[in-house]
Parts: structure tokens; sequence; C-alpha cells
């Protein structure tokens, strides 16, 4: 039985696109520098750049030969928590912002007692040689922020706390 499994569902636009483990290792994708790649696929030549990538809300701005695309990822987990029903679209307080990945905190765009709502920016993360915006993912107030610029974080470590 020859069987993919489909861990990765790919939006891209209003187009979806399903790939396995597999497939996404199989391209052939050259990194040239921070955000910059060369891909070749069906003996044709791209290129490709990172404009904006939020790997909490795993979507990303990428342009390609010159045409910009919004991106949204959806792994196995997100695959399944939507399968399920689970998916709640209300705007939510949040308590804590944690690292997404480790990184150093570049710039703090924020500060304590600031009134913040959702998608407001909270801080810039460089991490795997990308900048990335981290967003609020909801409304409140910010209460203490655990980092200072220019501090390296590991992934899950809390950064800012919301009341």
């Amino acid at each position: 039985m020859n069987h993919k499994t489909i861990n990765y569902k790919i939006r891209v636009d209003d187009e979806e696109f399903a790939f396995s483990e597999e497939q996404t290792n199989q391209l052939d994708l050259l990194g040239l520098e921070a955000g910059k790649y060369h891909v070749l696929q069906n003996n044709k030549a791209y290129r490709a750049n990172v404009l904006h990538s939020n790997f909490m809300d795993k979507t990303l701005t990428i342009e390609v030969n010159g045409n910009s695309y919004q991106v949204d990822i959806a792994d196995s987990y997100d695959q399944m928590v939507e399968e399920m029903g689970l998916l709640v679209n209300m705007t939510q307080k949040v308590n804590e912002i944690k690292a997404p990945m480790p990184g150093l905190i570049l710039d703090i765009l924020v500060e304590v007692g600031q009134e913040i709502t959702e998608g407001t920016p909270l801080l810039v993360l460089s991490a795997m040689k990308m900048e990335n915006i981290i967003l609020s993912q909801g409304d409140g107030v910010v209460k203490t922020i655990e980092v200072a610029k220019d501090d390296a974080v590991d992934k899950g470590q809390l950064i800012i706390e919301m009341e």
C-alpha cells in the first residue's frame, strides 16, 4: 500500500495544497542568505524571498519571481483541531506571551501598562536568520516585560506577562 500521510496543508492566497513529510524533504531548495532562496521545480528556477513571517500564526508572506503571496500553513495538529471543531473564533485575554522559538530579542515594541488588542506588534525576535514580529494573540494590558533588547531566549520562555 502506497499511502502518503498528509503532514501539511498549505494555503497560498485562495488555493490549498497538501504535502507529506516525504514531499517536503524532496524540495530542491537552496538557501542563499537570510530569507532568500533558490527553488527548482519541474526544471524551472524560481527566486523566493520571505518578506514577513509569523511562526505563532504559521503565516508567511513570500515573493516568488516578483509576485507576492500570503501563505498559511496547517500541520497535522492544526488539521486535527479543525476536524474536531475545536477552533473558537473569538478575541480572548492572553496572560502569557512565550517565545515561539529560540532566538534573540532585537526590539521591544510595547511598554508596561500599555493596553493592547489582538494583532498588536509586541517585539521583534531574530531566529533562523530571519526577523519575526511577534503579535498579540488577544486583548490585555502589559503587566511585565521579562526580557530586554539583545537577550537570548529559549522556546517557551516567558517574554511578556499580561493582565
